[in-house]
């Protein structure tokens, strides 16, 4: 094997971004990213300082998301946003581009919104993961918000909520590893459902997967490895939401 658990294990972002999810529900998908030793949890921002206390002493980050799912909050609400999620203990912010300003090409705009969200996270010493919706864009506006990242210091470009018509394709994947610059990473979301594709898109340059499907994957990669399982009979308790 090229790749260790560890590996596979940390390019995960563990999702638990589905709005019917109930509190009993995150508090089990905490427990299984801290089983599965994943890079981080994704989770909605009222359950992030929550989060971020279960996930506290563990190598798991707390992540949360900005301007989700569409992006057409404004500037000054995503800072916001930004700010309450920076207090909660958030170390990873996964923010939405306004699409329809992209769209439009008002590129100053997206610029400013995206800058906004960058200052406060860096300031904070805390990153950010720019999430482009690849499905309603061509790929000179790919492009250039690959460039736009890349002057601001982004410290991802991603390719989808996993809300819209559709998520990761490989050719977006090896655009933006192309024209995102080599300080920038890639993170792919939206139809990582399993190993074979998490390592199909690591050979293309993607360090980050968003997944929630991350115990199947991930008991995948233990098995191929010679390794047991991991039991993740979790009693959820609803306390602290």
């Amino acid at each position: 094997m090229s790749w260790t658990y560890p590996d596979l294990a940390k390019m995960i972002d563990h999702s638990l971004l589905n709005p019917t999810m109930t509190a009993a529900d995150l508090d089990a998908g905490i427990q299984l990213a801290l089983d599965y030793d994943v890079a981080s949890v994704c989770i909605m921002p009222y359950a992030l300082k929550h989060c971020a206390d279960r996930l506290r002493g563990s190598t798991v980050k707390a992540s949360t998301t900005i301007g989700f799912p569409h992006g057409g909050h404004t500037t000054a609400i995503k800072r916001a946003e930004a700010e309450r999620a920076i207090a909660d203990g958030c170390e990873e912010l996964d923010m939405v581009v306004n699409i329809s300003q992209v769209l439009s090409g008002e590129w100053d705009y997206v610029r400013s919104d995206i800058g906004a969200v960058i200052e406060v996270a860096h300031a904070a010493g805390q990153k950010v993961k720019v999430i482009f919706e690849n499905c309603y864009l061509n790929d000179a506006q790919k492009i250039e918000l690959c460039r736009i990242c890349s002057d601001l210091n982004a410290d991802w470009v991603k390719t989808s909520t996993g809300y819209g018509t559709g998520g990761a394709t490989p050719a977006d994947l090896k655009l933006m590893r192309e024209h995102a610059a080599p300080h920038v990473q890639v993170k792919a979301a939206g139809g990582v459902r399993d190993l074979d594709t998490l390592l199909a898109v690591r050979e293309i340059g993607v360090t980050r997967c968003g997944a929630s499907r991350t115990r199947e994957i991930l008991d995948d990669a233990r098995q191929r490895l010679g390794m047991s399982s991991i039991s993740t009979a979790v009693t959820a308790s609803v306390s602290g939401y």
